[in-house]
């Protein structure tokens, strides 16, 4: 019997390995490192790798050490997972595409594009259409909301790739659209980001999480360039 479980087990653990294959790390689960702080050389006290899970926490985002969490590196087409976990009546966000020059940009949402990440019920923006979890925030609201209660851990895909862009919310597609098109740029026109010149242009850039204020938990966080 033992070894029948034994077998079921490595036959599981080669097929997750299998499934992904191609996808690398973005958090070793320990060290932020790889990420650091918009504008800034290194992550603030603000965000914390503990126990497999990079925390913000806002009571030691305090003098400065707070901020949004961006990768050193850049991608263009790519497939993104990772699972979040929100506070009660929290809000944050997976911004992408963002263009790092703080000289001329004063936050990562000036450029790039952002998966809600939210507490729909307890947090005001849940009263806004395209502000829920899942939306491409302020630019398509979610053809569902299979979102889970505050407290729990969803996992989200974004999928960009040759202008394709998707958006997966704990197994089911809940935005998809084309990227840099005339529609993409009246749904820009239509939204609160219409007269800010480069944001959404961007067709390469890094991928931020966002500090709003408010705890917020993301883990298992990989990704493959397609």
């Amino acid at each position: 019997m033992k070894k029948v479980i034994a077998a079921v087990l490595i036959l599981a653990f080669a097929q997750i390995i299998q499934a992904q294959k191609g996808f690398k790390p973005l958090f070793d689960g320990k060290t932020t490192n790889g990420w650091h702080t918009y504008g800034k050389n290194s992550a603030g006290a603000g965000w914390k790798a503990e126990d497999g899970v990079l925390h913000f926490n806002p009571d030691t985002a305090k003098d400065g050490q707070g901020g949004d969490l961006v990768t050193n590196a850049e991608f263009e087409n790519f497939h993104l997972k990772l699972e979040w976990k929100i506070s009660p009546n929290g809000n944050s966000g997976i911004i992408f595409y963002v263009n790092e020059d703080p000289q001329k940009y004063q936050n990562t949402f000036s450029t790039g594009l952002e998966m809600q990440v939210l507490d729909n019920d307890g947090h005001p923006d849940g009263k806004i259409t395209k502000h829920r979890a899942g939306d491409l925030y302020d630019l398509i609201q979610s053809k569902s909301e299979p979102v889970k209660s505050v407290g729990e851990w969803n996992k989200a895909e974004i999928i960009s790739n040759k202008e394709k862009l998707t958006f997966i919310l704990n197994g089911v597609v809940v935005v998809e659209t084309v990227l840099w098109d005339d529609n993409f740029k009246k749904l820009i026109d239509g939204s609160k980001f219409a007269g800010w010149p480069d944001f959404g242009t961007f067709k390469k850039g890094k991928i931020a999480l966002q500090d709003h204020g408010n705890n917020v938990w993301y883990r298992n966080i990989i990704i493959k360039e397609l």
